[in-house]
């Protein structure tokens, strides 16, 4: 959500902000709708007070036993007057509010231009791609040879973008979650948190989901919505609040399922786990002060990073140039896996920075030590990382001529030990 007020005071730089983002300008037109409101909330303010004076003569009309026929006749025009521009007042009020609300954040200085993901910029690359003596194979084909990786049977029972994972499988999934909140508990001062699966309208709306992207989420007949990440249930514990500046910032995870409808994506990635409707995530959030919020966007990244090298799985970190940045983020790091199997890195986690966009829209703020007044918070979050694709990664890195799946040392106490995955 943006800040009308400095849209007042900055409306070319709102525009050029918009620009970058391929949209056309609206700062008048959202001037226009602030000022007609303005100039009505002034009406209104200046008819309470009419309205407050009445009431006090016929107060004191009555005291004196004089009569009060036309003073309150005039009252109860006024009132309706009142009425019907308090009616006005907040029909502009809400289209202002979703004016606002449709529209992206303001993009991060340092982001670069560009349309389409093929514009984003390289940051760093860690690790030596590995060289096989065979064909390296995609992970479908691993675990269905492997007899642990089964989509024919999720077909049957849930339809197309769902996997069922058996025996090692399954627990090497079960470990790499496990061993993601360990790591980022006890290393990078994140406080493991479970939360619901299930939210309400102005929980989305609060991290940006809704209105856009209704229909990317899933919706139950009681009109709650499955969570498509973490990220909004975690962010939107502080909706509503004033903290103490003393308190931030303030770091959570939790692991979570996370449902998505994939709109849009038909066609793309139909083998195998790579795009599914259901999947697990370890998700970060911070909520930060304004001084603070680089540093932890840094931070946060990092910690995910960390997740990726200890597994021995080479990545590279992408800055997301401004066509390919998320509706609600002013700056995102991607960071991307090497798939052998399919000779590409692949997208397994993004950390954004949102600023106060998603805290505007929570009505999230803080009270800066010594300070009266409030001001928003800052918020950020990202995959710490998506545990699917971390299945993938692991078992196409570290597969082996006879199609067996070495576990990375790291995994082997969270799996009793088992040291190579096998039939």
């Amino acid at each position: 959500m943006h800040d009308i007020k400095w849209i007042r005071e900055n409306p070319a730089e709102f525009d050029a902000a918009l620009a970058r983002r391929g949209l056309k300008p609206s700062s008048a037109e959202l001037l226009a709708i602030d000022a007609a409101r303005r100039a009505d909330l002034t009406i209104l303010q200046e008819g309470q007070a009419n309205r407050n004076a009445l009431a006090r003569a016929i107060g004191q009309a009555k005291r004196a036993g004089e009569p009060t026929g036309q003073t309150e006749a005039e009252a109860a025009a006024l009132r309706t007057q009142l009425e019907a521009l308090e009616a006005r007042l907040a029909t502009a009020e809400a289209a202002q509010r979703a004016r606002l609300a449709s529209l992206p954040n303001r993009l991060d200085p340092t982001v670069p231009d560009g349309v389409d993901e093929t514009q984003n910029q390289l940051q760093k690359q860690f690790g030596t791609l590995p060289e096989f003596p065979f064909a390296p194979r995609q992970h479908f084909e691993l675990g269905e040879a492997l007899g642990l990786m089964d989509f024919e049977a999720a077909g049957r029972i849930a339809g197309a973008r769902f996997t069922v994972l058996h025996g090692a499988l399954a627990r090497l999934e079960r470990a790499l979650g496990q061993f993601m909140l360990d790591l980022h508990s006890a290393h990078h001062g994140f406080t493991e948190t479970a939360v619901p699966s299930l939210v309400n309208d102005t929980t989305l709306f609060g991290t940006g989901q809704l209105p856009k992207f209704a229909e990317d989420c899933f919706r139950t007949t009681d009109g709650r919505w499955l969570i498509p990440t973490a990220e909004v249930p975690l962010t939107n514990l502080v909706a509503g609040q004033i903290l103490s500046e003393a308190r931030l910032p303030i770091r959570r995870a939790a692991l979570t399922d996370c449902y998505r409808s994939e709109a849009g994506s038909a066609g793309r990635d139909t083998r195998g786990m790579l795009r599914q409707h259901q999947f697990r995530k370890v998700e970060l959030v911070t909520i930060a002060t304004p001084e603070q919020s680089d540093a932890e966007h840094e931070h946060m990244t990092r910690a995910a990073e960390a997740v990726l090298e200890t597994l021995a799985l080479p990545y590279r970190r992408m800055l997301l140039c401004a066509g390919d940045t998320g509706f609600a983020a002013a700056k995102t790091y991607d960071l991307e896996v090497w798939l052998p199997g399919q000779g590409a890195f692949r997208e397994i986690s993004s950390c954004s920075n949102c600023r106060d966009f998603q805290a505007r829209r929570m009505e999230a703020r803080y009270r800066p030590t010594g300070a009266k007044t409030t001001q928003p918070v800052h918020t950020l979050n990202g995959s710490g990382v998506a545990v699917g694709r971390a299945l993938i990664a692991v078992m196409e890195n570290h597969q082996q001529a006879d199609g067996t799946i070495l576990v990375p040392e790291v995994l082997r106490p969270y799996m009793s030990g088992i040291e190579v995955i096998r039939n």
